[in-house]
């Protein structure tokens, strides 16, 4: 059975930094593109970001500059690091997979954590 477990989610005041981790069990994902989503209250699920198979990452525009996802296939676990946090990075924050080489868009997505709460306070 596949599982993307995330952790490192928590309550953080603006400008502060938090990492988030995802460790996938039940297949190896070093071939897979692996990223993350986010949640805001009363808003659509939103792409933050991607890592592809061989070390690229895209990035959405609201966190490019502040944000850095990075990898480790010898420990099948993707990492999203946040600097800089804003009040309007408040949401819940899921880590993604999918077979193909990229992805922007949730259709395209396979596998789905469970979902880590990140509040950023004033």
């Amino acid at each position: 059975q596949v599982q993307l477990v995330e952790s490192g989610g928590g309550l953080v005041q603006a400008g502060g930094s938090l990492r988030l981790s995802c460790t996938a069990s039940g297949r190896t994902f070093s071939n897979y593109a692996m990223g993350w989503f986010r949640q805001a209250p009363g808003k659509e699920r939103e792409f933050v970001g991607v890592i592809t198979w061989n070390g690229a990452h895209y990035y959405a525009d609201p966190v490019k500059g502040r944000f850095a996802i990075s990898r480790d296939n010898a420990k099948n676990t993707v990492y999203l690091q946040m600097n800089s946090l804003r009040l309007e990075d408040t949401a819940v924050y899921y880590c993604a997979a999918d077979h193909g080489f990229y992805f922007r868009s949730k259709d395209e997505i396979d596998y789905w954590g469970q979902g880590t709460q990140v509040t950023v306070s004033s």
